[in-house]
């Protein structure tokens, strides 16, 4: 009796530390051009095997990610960036094009591979000019190996998006010229990459002369269907990858806890309406607990912008009901556009879980602050911080700071302030032109660096705007938010250094600041930018460098552009 029970104990302690074994998950992606009609419009979108949006990466934490990417595009180069992936010991795969990696180019194969340390909702998408657009994106679920502080029946993801049909190449050139040419407010807003447009609104004409195609009845736009258990909890990993649009999320009649954002636990806390920035990823607890013999709207909206882009629509199908059963009410109507206190109190309830708080360092060894500006360079339309707009370099940070390429980018590191005292956040700037560089910031290695976004006034009068900043490499504490111009010497007093949630992506908020701290820890070369396509196109975005000592030897397949143009790659 006793040996068999030692043999059971045995095959337990085995079969466990079996399971605990992190695996390898491989991918093979082709990446190419396809007609796709997500939204009922026909266009040339980019496709991952054949899918837009690509397909959702599933792992455990502690898995190794290998993911081969073909880059059949024809004509266009190409990388893929691992949005809230910190990258430790492999910068050199952050997927970044000029800051981390060469681009792959046509018909050449990169392969990305990396370590998803800890759980969590997260991205992929293209980081090479504004490919992003195009259709190039998807999900990444890592899963815990231990218990979460919430329960849930199912798992679910949605991925939310706007939807132009310019294409990429006629945005970027309008942006580029003089006169200077917006891309305006998108045509749809998709969820799952499934939309409607109003295919009436478009003249004959004005589809012959562009060779497109508008058919409600294709089956690329039909809308995405959600089906549901009644009395079951489910949990939606949402993620928001627009191009330009801040959004309201909502389920009809039902109520949404919060629980997770951007792969850390939140203290949870209950909305209506989630609203989501580009870049930003939330888990929200459904029950399935109205009326079971209807279905229900799933709604995104505009927000921060003059909407007048059409409702993104879903359907919350409780089963047995048809799926294609169309609620009987007219969707919810959604937040005002222009109300911007529920967006500020939704930023403010953010706080960390109460059994899984890290806490910041009390103090910090340098402040940077960035103040956003619109500006003009050589009569060309730019973003710019703190009067320097961001560009690349043609060799990338990575590669010429690791092996000591002379000249590659601009010795001269930016601004770490603009003029406190006479600059008047709530007018346009009097000095409106700005200077371009590819100039980096180089953090101490393992020092704690607080940044403060400060927002301002556009070039347009009464008109600031939302900006959802990404950084690369790393998770940061937001210490706070407020109105106005920061203060320096008082507002610091009012940092939350007890709970503060982590996370990756944050926004600033109109005529607004936010103050974030994080530890330079983590050797390479990161980005940190705006989220929306066109501004970082535009030049809003910074480099910080750190411990570049400590990284490793450099794949050869990430380089083979500027000053090492010839290079080999295998």
């Amino acid at each position: 009796m006793i040996k068999h029970l030692l043999v059971l104990c045995i095959f337990f302690i085995l079969r466990n530390l079996h399971t605990a074994e992190a695996r390898v998950r491989h991918y093979k992606w082709e990446v190419k051009y396809e007609y796709k009609s997500p939204d009922c419009f026909k266009k040339l979108v980019i496709t991952i095997n054949g899918k837009t949006p690509g397909p959702t990466i599933q792992a455990e934490e502690g898995d190794t990610i290998i993911v081969e990417v073909t880059n059949n595009l024809g004509t266009e180069n190409l990388a893929i960036h691992w949005h809230g992936i910190r990258q430790i010991g492999t910068p050199w795969a952050d997927g970044t094009e000029g800051v981390t990696q060469c681009p792959t180019l046509p018909g050449d194969t990169m392969k990305y591979q990396f370590v998803v340390d800890r759980p969590g909702t997260y991205l992929y998408h293209a980081h090479y000019g504004m490919q992003r657009g195009a259709g190039l994106y998807g999900l990444i679920r890592v899963t815990p190996r231990g218990p979460e502080p919430f329960v849930y029946d199912f798992d679910r993801s949605i991925i939310l998006n706007d939807w132009y049909h310019q294409s990429t190449y006629e945005q970027a050139f309008g942006l580029a010229s003089n006169p200077f040419v917006w891309v305006g407010e998108p045509q749809s807003l998709i969820i799952n990459g499934k939309g409607r447009f109003n295919c009436s609104t478009i003249s004959a004409s004005s589809l012959s002369s562009t060779g497109g195609v508008c058919n409600t009845s294709n089956p690329d736009c039909s809308p995405y269907v959600l089906t549901v258990i009644p009395g079951k909890t489910y949990r939606l990993r949402i993620g928001s990858l627009t191009g330009l649009s801040a959004l309201s999320f909502q389920i009809e009649g039902h109520n949404m806890t919060v629980v997770e954002a951007d792969g850390n636990y939140v203290e949870p806390f209950v909305v209506k309406n989630l609203f989501i920035y580009s870049g930003e990823t939330y888990s929200v607890l459904v029950k399935a607990d109205q009326d079971p013999s209807r279905n229900y709207w799933i709604t995104s909206n505009v927000v921060s912008r003059n909407r007048t882009t059409p409702a993104g629509l879903a359907t919350f199908n409780y089963y047995p009901n048809h799926p294609k059963r169309s609620p009987p009410t007219s969707p919810p109507t959604p937040p005002a556009w222009d109300d911007a206190e529920p967006r500020v109190a939704q930023s403010l309830a953010i706080k960390a879980h109460h059994g899984y708080i890290n806490k910041p360092p009390t103090t910090s060894d340098r402040v940077i602050v960035f103040l956003n500006t619109q500006n003009t360079i050589n009569g060309i339309r730019r973003w710019s911080v703190n009067n320097v707009s961001f560009s690349l370099p043609h060799t990338p940070y990575l590669i010429a700071l690791k092996q000591n390429l002379k000249n590659a980018f601009h010795s001269t590191p930016p601004p770490e302030g603009y003029d406190f005292i006479n600059y008047d956040i709530f007018s346009p700037a009097n000095n409106s032109n700005a200077t371009s560089s590819n100039g980096l910031y180089r953090l101490k290695f393992d020092t704690t660096v607080d940044i403060i976004l400060q927002n301002a006034n556009t070039m347009n009068k009464n008109n600031s705007e939302t900006h959802p900043w990404h950084l690369h490499g790393h998770d940061f504490w937001v210490l706070g938010y407020g109105e106005g111009k920061f203060d320096k010497n008082n507002d610091p007093k009012k940092y939350n250094l007890e709970n503060p949630i982590m996370k990756n992506t944050v926004v600033v908020h109109p005529y607004g600041w936010t103050a974030l701290r994080f530890r330079a820890n983590n050797p390479g070369v990161w980005a940190f930018h705006c989220h929306i396509e066109a501004h970082f196109f535009m030049g809003m975005g910074v480099v910080f460098e750190e411990g570049i000592d400590r990284v490793g030897k450099l794949p050869s397949s990430i380089l083979g552009c500027g000053q090492t143009k010839g290079v080999n790659r295998p």
